[in-house]
């Protein structure tokens, strides 16, 4: 039986690490918005029914001109007062799917390839995430700042979205987390918390998350590297 799969493009941030008004995913990228690689990337799959994306309230009527040529329906929601409140409100808009797909809007460089292999991976083993191994040392230091420990870089890795999870299973975390006013920053600390083990599937360094100036620059070279520049 196949799998019924969401995606919830969350991109309701404030972008203030940008140093502008305007919402980061609308920022050109190449000859094109951040947005619209994020979603081309997430049209191409073909395993993907459903898409919700998440805005700001104030953004709207701009997010609509980025949809209207799409080949799926693509579903508006006003996003929350946080990352995790958008996500939420996000899940409540759905469907009702089997699987859930959640990635940042911003996150513009992911492949069709590593969404599709996120889902395979939570198919098998519940929940998984893209993500890759820290190439810097990493220290674990005490609270005035002198070095405790140096962390197996072998076992530490940079997480990052998609992050898919059985929906039933991340919605009732959330709920959860609202009910303990817990507050987390992205949705696998939800799921670790709640329910069990994340599953690590095999992410990509050009998959970074579009956050300051110098990001953009860095998404150009990498887009240009791919040839779609």
């Amino acid at each position: 039986m196949n799998k019924k799969i969401a995606a919830i493009i969350v991109a309701a941030g404030s972008g203030t690490r940008m140093g502008g008004a305007v919402n980061k995913v609308f920022l050109p990228l190449g000859d094109r918005a951040v947005i619209d690689y994020t979603l081309n990337a997430v049209l191409q799959s073909e395993r993907i029914d459903e898409i919700i994306l998440v805005t700001r309230d104030d953004d709207i009527n701009e997010t609509r001109k980025h949809i209207i040529n799409a080949k799926k329906n693509i579903k508006i929601v006003r996003g929350g007062k946080t990352r995790q409140e958008s996500v939420l409100n996000g899940l409540r808009e759905t469907d009702k799917p089997d699987i859930v797909v959640i990635h940042d809007g911003a996150r513009a460089l992911i492949t069709t390839e590593i969404i599709n292999n996120c889902i395979d991976d939570c198919i098998k083993n519940k929940a998984a995430a893209a993500g890759v191994i820290c190439k810097d040392t990493l220290k674990q230091v005490d609270n005035n700042g002198f070095i405790e420990k140096t962390l197996d870089r072998n076992k530490v890795y940079q997480i990052q979205t998609p992050q898919v999870f059985y929906y039933e299973e991340i919605l009732w975390a959330h709920q959860k987390a609202i009910e303990e006013n817990i507050s987390v920053t992205d949705d696998c600390a939800l799921y670790e918390k709640y329910i069990g083990k994340v599953k690590v599937t095999k992410g990509s360094y050009g998959n970074i998350k579009i956050t300051t100036p110098e990001d953009l620059i860095t998404a150009n070279n990498i887009l240009e590297k791919r040839g779609l520049l």
